[in-house]
Formats: structure tokens, C-alpha cells, sequence
């Protein structure tokens, strides 16, 4: 499996902020990260791409743009402009792409064909500034069990289905926790060949206690990684295995501890 780890930031958000994980990543020799932009904001965007740049870290991928459905235009107006700041964000940064979690059903509707509309709608409207930015917008399926509340998006075939439709600066973002399970996933990958933008790490337990927040880390669990990142390399992606952890056991750890195992077990 691919030896360039990343640490997406949300791994450690209980204890620690942008500053002390790009610090963390320098002292333990992780030569990537993908910031939330939730702590990119707390810091600064001028200042963490000064401080990762001086660290001498990749910015893998800018966690999250996307969650375009909304109940009115005044909702997906904003979310909108919100995207077009996640892009300027990433280029700032220089990120490797900037991930899509394309949101889920508008409060109070049932109406899953016009959420789908609305997220290709955005896509299309933002589409442009990301294109002129240099900006891969990296369009990452979510698990079914979403489908509801963050992602209309829930296959890898679907989200390549809209690469398709849109046309260059779109590409995937592949996450294991949401893509192991789907009896597709190898012709898929195949298929999505160098659109590829990111590749996360993380394992599903069994029994999982939560659906959201209790991911294993890699090799804790029932997902064989090892063969989904030999797929993606046979695929021609040779990027960053990112290490993405949503677990509040993991968030109650010691930071330091955790990016220690993270580096000991993201190749199994």
C-alpha cells in the first residue's frame, strides 16, 4: 500500500487545533494533511498555509465543500457562496483537491430526485471559479445510510456518472468507510481511473456502535484497505493515503498517540 500518509485534521478535533496538527505531522514525520475548514477558519487561512508551507506538508484535500440542497434560493444561494469561498480557500492552500459532501434532503422533504438536481445545479454554478482556480472539486460518495441528512451522493458510480456529465475539474474522492461494501467497487475504481482525487483510510467495526462516529482505524476492522488501495494505484492513482477517523473513542486518545498508531497500522 501507498507509504504517503495524511492526517485529516478531524482525526484529533477534540484536543487539538490546525497549529498543533501541522506540528504534530512535522514531529512525526507525516508528510501530509487535509485541514477541516472549520479549524482552518480558527486559525487563519493566510496563517496555517504559512505555517504548512513552512512545515514543508502536502495539503491532500480541504474538508468540505458542497451541502447544496436547501427549502428555498436564499438557502442554496448561500450555500453556494460558501463553496465558492471553500474554493478559494483551497487555493490559497494549494490544496490537492477541495472534497465534496454534497449534502442530503432539504428539512421537512421527501423529494430525493430534487435534492440529486440541486447538487448538480451547484456543482454546475461553482464549477467555473474552480476550473480558473486550478481547484479539483473531488465529489466523494457517501454510505446509503446518509442519504437522508449529508449525501445525495451515495455511490462511486453516481458521483462518476456526474464526472462525466461535468466535464474536467471534477474528479472522486474515495473513502473506504463508504465504499467497501458496494459489489461494484472494483469495476468502479477501474473506471474512474486518474479522476481519483483522494484516497481515506479508515476501517468499519464489527459491531459498530455508530454509524457516523465510531470508524476503526485501519486494520481494526472488517474492510480490506490493503486490496481497495491496490485497486486505486492499478487505477493510476499514486496520491496520499489520507487517515480520516469520525470516533470518539480515537478522539479521547491522546493525539500523539493516535498519529503514532496511524502510522504503525495505515498500511494494513
Amino acid at each position: 500500500m501507498g507509504s504517503a500518509l495524511s492526517l485529516n485534521t478531524v482525526t484529533v478535533k477534540e484536543k487539538w487545533g490546525l497549529a498543533e496538527c501541522i506540528e504534530g505531522c512535522a514531529r512525526h514525520a507525516i508528510p501530509g494533511i487535509s485541514p477541516w475548514r472549520d479549524v482552518l477558519h480558527a486559525m487563519g487561512v493566510a496563517a496555517a498555509g504559512r505555517q504548512i508551507r513552512d512545515a514543508g506538508l502536502t495539503v491532500t484535500g480541504l474538508c468540505r465543500g458542497g451541502m447544496f440542497p436547501a427549502p428555498d434560493a436564499a438557502g442554496r444561494a448561500a450555500a453556494i457562496d460558501d463553496n465558492l469561498r471553500a474554493i478559494e480557500e483551497a487555493h490559497t492552500l494549494n490544496a490537492a483537491c477541495l472534497v465534496m459532501v454534497c449534502g442530503g434532503l432539504p428539512p421537512g422533504s421527501k423529494d430525493l430526485p430534487g435534492a440529486r438536481a440541486m447538487m448538480r445545479d451547484g456543482l454546475e454554478a461553482i464549477l467555473p471559479t474552480a476550473r480558473a482556480a486550478g481547484v479539483t472539486l473531488a465529489l466523494e460518495p457517501l454510505h446509503p445510510m446518509t442519504c437522508a441528512d449529508r449525501s445525495v451522493l451515495s455511490t462511486t458510480a453516481q458521483a462518476l456518472d456526474l464526472c462525466d456529465a461535468l466535464g474536467d475539474g471534477v474528479g472522486v474522492a474515495l473513502d473506504c468507510y463508504h465504499i467497501w461494501w458496494d459489489p461494484e467497487v472494483a469495476a468502479q475504481i477501474a473506471r474512474a481511473g486518474r479522476r481519483i482525487a483522494a484516497f481515506h483510510a479508515c476501517d468499519w467495526l464489527v459491531p459498530t456502535t455508530d454509524l457516523v462516529l465510531d470508524r476503526g482505524m485501519p486494520g481494526d476492522g472488517v474492510i480490506d484497505i490493503v486490496g481497495l488501495r491496490a485497486m486505486v494505484e492499478a487505477a493510476g492513482y499514486q496520491g496520499f493515503t489520507e487517515v480520516e477517523l469520525l470516533s470518539r473513542r480515537w478522539w479521547a486518545e491522546e493525539p500523539d498517540h493516535v498519529l503514532a498508531t496511524m502510522k504503525a497500522s495505515h498500511r494494513c
